[in-house]
């Protein structure tokens, strides 16, 4: 389940290419007062994603502007709501916005799929793993780069969502992999987040997913990606997916 915010730009901005912290903030203290207030620091997974301010460009006051907040959890994504109702407008940074329309939907996969991240998928390689890959590193962990295998990614990215699920749901869905049947790499980007108030530097990359021949797990597999957001670090806004087409501007 998402919520699609339709933004009207109080303001003129400069599209701040680093306010991705800034608005993570912003999604958490729509829950302060709630009883979700302490999702923050809890720890474990969040099961709630958001894409980013689109489209991402420089605006003009009056220009419209978009956000998605998402979550499998449908208690979450209705406190949203109501926080967001209760503010009308909000700042993220030095980007201002009146909030003009809140529309909740569920994506729905069919037998076909083509997904995109709008958001850069975070997958992070264990030491455990490294002997597998070929990978070098004094590390507990790496961030997967394009000169790794592509397995790696892939298979930590399908064991990721399965845990999520697991956790989620109760269902252990292992048997319903391999689900990645065709992947486009579009490129790497490096993000700096705050992390338990320090600034650190998060590795990700951004994809085209194309699946066919989809059975009903499967389906609900990925609609519960489609929902809590794709590899790791999901609630800092990371893995954020939607179908290819749904995006008619930016």
């Amino acid at each position: 389940m998402r919520l699609v915010l339709t933004l009207e730009c109080a303001s003129s901005y400069a599209y701040d290419m680093r306010y991705f912290s800034k608005l993570q903030g912003f999604v958490y203290s729509l829950l302060k007062g709630t009883e979700y207030e302490g999702l923050h620091d809890a720890e474990g997974y969040k099961f709630f994603c958001f894409s980013n301010i689109y489209p991402p460009f420089d605006a003009r006051a009056g220009d419209v502007r978009y956000l998605v907040i998402s979550s499998p959890d449908g208690e979450l994504v209705r406190v949203f709501a109501e926080s967001l109702v209760e503010r009308r407008g909000f700042s993220v940074g030095d980007m201002r916005f009146l909030l003009r329309e809140i529309r909740v939907v569920k994506p729905r996969i069919g037998r076909r799929a083509a997904l995109i991240t709008r958001t850069p998928v975070v997958v992070r390689i264990p030491r455990r793993s490294y002997a597998r890959y070929g990978i070098r590193s004094e590390h507990e962990f790496v961030f997967w780069r394009p000169n790794m295998p592509l397995e790696a990614f892939v298979r930590q990215l399908e064991d990721n969502l399965v845990k999520k699920f697991a956790k989620f749901t109760g269902k252990r869905e292992a048997d319903v992999l391999p689900l990645v049947q065709k992947l486009v790499f579009r490129k790497q980007v490096c993000n700096h987040v705050i992390v338990r108030g320090r600034e650190m530097r998060v590795f990700g990359s951004l994809w085209e997913f194309h699946f066919s021949h989809l059975n009903d797990r499967q389906r609900r597999l990925l609609e519960f990606g489609m929902d809590a957001g794709f590899g790791e670090r999901n609630s800092l806004g990371f893995g954020f997916v939607e179908f290819k087409t749904d995006r008619k501007k930016g």
